[in-house]
């Protein structure tokens, strides 16, 4: 007997046959089953399977034919399990690991084929174009490692404006890399990669000494000037409670005041309020501001602003490219206003024209961010501004 959720077998009876097109696998609730495969005309014994056991998901993670026959050797009740069930949690998992699985599972069909005395069946092309993507991004993994070790990374300071006075009041720090043979790799790929694995924390700890560094060498060589910089942490630092720890014995190190030294948290990553809300004040007891990036793409929500105690909000370019939209306005007009009664500073990102720039002056917007202010610099052409 069977219906769309449930089958139930006899002893004897067959649940699918070897050559088959596969269309099912299927969870074993009862019963045993015995697998065949046929071997110079007569059936040889693969296996028996039993309660709790998958059957029949070979072939739909690699959509060939079915490699042995499943025949119940008791009563048998089995759950159905679709294909669209197995291609959708397959194709959310990490590419690495799919590659991997599809690998073994090749060679098991390789191995199977070539103990049966049949010919294996040829890998499909999209199964190729997986198994190459993988191994870039294991590549890719190898070669950031190399970065670090050989200092591949560059830090670029991108110029944050105070708005008022027009003076430079800080920058952003953001992560290049221009590798020897691949050139530039966008960091979209490098720090999602890194966010991937363990990765993020070398890479975050490498960033902040590089921040300090330039923090020290602007204190050497342009010492009136006494900028903020500020750069973002990824959810794996923030987790850590003894991150702002290690922050201030870098800062130490390199003997920069921690009121030079910004950390900004993605809006994405304000979810567990009772982490950020500890790292916040620890960072305040230190000396340190805290920035909420990116505010209004992820999950903006007054909540945020409600518990967490931010020093600063930075809006997000989408809502400041769009200010002719009078909603956008109404909106980006909403957040100053509100940060200003949170006792938050306000910056602007992606500012690209002096008419945007103009009306956040007007609507009492603090800082201002983006290429009409400056594209990112090298630190030697960041102290050149400063001591201009």
């Amino acid at each position: 007997m069977a219906t769309a959720y449930r089958i139930e077998l006899k002893p004897g009876e067959v649940l699918f046959r070897e050559g088959e097109a596969p269309s099912t696998a299927f969870l074993i609730e009862s019963g045993n089953l015995r697998i065949t495969a046929e071997r110079d005309g007569a059936p040889m014994l693969l296996g028996e399977l039993s309660a709790g056991a998958l059957v029949g998901e070979m072939a739909e993670l690699d959509d060939s034919r079915r490699s042995a026959t499943a025949t119940a050797l008791t009563a048998c009740t089995l759950t159905p399990i679709d294909r669209a069930q197995f291609a959708e949690r397959l194709q959310a998992a990490d590419p690495v690991v799919r590659a991997l699985l599809l690998s073994q599972l090749a060679r098991y069909r390789t191995a199977l084929a070539t103990f049966t005395g049949n010919e294996p069946e040829p890998a499909r092309a999209s199964a190729h174009l997986e198994s190459a993507h993988a191994l870039d991004k294991i590549r890719l993994e190898s070669q950031l490692r190399n970065a670090m070790e050989r200092r591949e990374l560059e830090i670029r300071l991108q110029p944050i404006q105070h708005i008022a006075s027009g003076s430079l009041a800080g920058f952003e720090a953001l992560t290049r890399w221009t590798h020897p043979e691949r050139g530039v790799v966008s960091p979209a790929d490098f720090i999602a990669l890194a966010e991937e694995t363990s990765l993020i924390v070398p890479v975050g700890e490498y960033v902040l000494r590089e921040v300090c560094t330039a923090l020290r060498r602007i204190a050497n060589e342009a010492s009136h000037a006494k900028p903020f910089v500020a750069f973002n942490v990824s959810g794996r630092q923030v987790g850590d409670a003894d991150y702002v720890e290690r922050v201030l014995a870098q800062l130490r190190r390199y003997e920069v005041a921690p009121a030079q030294l910004k950390i900004e948290i993605t809006e994405s990553l304000v979810l567990d309020y009772g982490q950020i809300a500890t790292l916040i004040e620890r960072a305040h007891k230190a000396g340190m501001q805290v920035a909420l990036d990116d505010f209004g793409t992820g999950y903006s929500n007054l909540g945020h602003l409600h518990k967490l105690a931010f020093d600063t909000i930075k809006i997000d370019q989408g809502f400041i490219r769009q200010l002719e939209d009078s909603r956008c306005l109404a909106i980006v007009r909403a957040v100053i206003g509100m940060a200003g009664a949170l006792g938050c500073d306000v910056v602007a990102e992606g500012v690209e024209t002096p008419e945007h720039l103009a009306q956040l002056k007007q609507l009492g917007c603090q800082y201002a961010q983006g290429w009409l202010i400056g594209k990112p610099l090298t630190v030697d052409d960041a102290i050149a501004a400063l001591t201009r």
